[in-house]
């Protein structure tokens, strides 16, 4: 199970503070995209999220976007946030992970993966040894692997909530 859980879990990203990273004791983030900020395939930004990261930003919260998508989706993506970022990276494949990291000069253990994917942002993060924050997905996605990975979540989903019974930080 331990490969499955996070270390935190919030409903949206806009739930992350400066002082929830800090406790996690760590300085940057990677942050996915679809479904944690945007629809998926959209190229409109939840709103609030980019105001988001230019808070974080602003308490010196590093801040790197980390895509399985394409250069022609992430690159208008985050040029709307004004952050650096990486498509194609196979998460949860660590050494994606551990280039984000190099990229934003901190070290692993001070950055914070932040995902709405079990299967991809939490196992990537678990396997490259860094802390995560598993989001609500907002949003359906329509492909059957979607659907396949959303329906092996949810029991998962559903053991993370009865263990840690609305604790946000788990230890």
């Amino acid at each position: 199970m331990a490969l499955f859980l996070p270390t935190a879990a919030v409903d949206k990203v806009t739930d992350i503070t400066p002082e929830l990273i800090r406790a996690m004791k760590a300085n940057s983030v990677i942050l996915d995209v679809d479904n944690t900020l945007a629809i998926h395939g959209s190229q409109d930004p939840f709103e609030g999220t980019v105001e988001w990261t230019q808070y974080m930003r602003s308490h010196n919260i590093n801040i790197i976007i980390m895509s399985n998508n394409s250069k022609e989706r992430v690159a208008p993506f985050a040029a709307k946030y004004d952050l650096p970022f990486m498509y194609l990276s196979l998460k949860p494949i660590p050494i994606a992970y551990h280039l984000a990291v190099r990229k934003m000069g901190v070290r692993r253990r001070d950055a914070v993966v932040v995902g709405d994917q079990i299967f991809t942002d939490v196992i990537g993060a678990n396997l490259a040894f860094m802390k995560s924050i598993l989001l609500v997905p907002v949003g359906g996605e329509t492909s059957l692997s979607f659907a396949i990975r959303r329906g092996l979540e949810k029991p998962l989903r559903q053991r993370i909530i009865r263990t840690k019974r609305g604790r946000k930080y788990f230890e």
